[in-house]
């Protein structure tokens, strides 16, 4: 499997519109247009994995800088990211206490 990040999203995009324009491509295994969890909204950006890493680098490079909603998206691969550090320190401080 690949994953594509994919930004500059219209508002009003969804997964099922993101899913169909990346589909001339292959077998898109998920979509997900991310939302911002207190207003619901598009955070312009989203994610599409492919079940076949050549055809989301097909995808990748064609689709980057088309249009989508009539706004132009940016298409790369997408990276893992960095686990969250959840410690509860709450950050800052530091050094020696006396």
């Amino acid at each position: 499997m690949s994953k594509l990040f994919v930004g500059g999203l219209a508002w009003a995009t969804r997964d099922e519109s993101l899913k169909a324009l990346f589909e001339q491509f292959g077998e898109v295994t998920d979509a997900k247009v991310i939302m911002d969890r207190d207003t619901g909204r598009s955070r312009g950006f989203g994610f599409v994995t492919f079940a076949d890493a050549a055809n989301a680098a097909t995808a990748k490079n064609e689709l980057h800088d088309s249009d989508l909603d009539g706004r132009t998206i940016r298409v790369d691969s997408a990276s893992e990211r960095a686990p969250r550090r959840d410690d509860n320190r709450g950050g800052g401080g530091g050094g020696d206490r006396y």
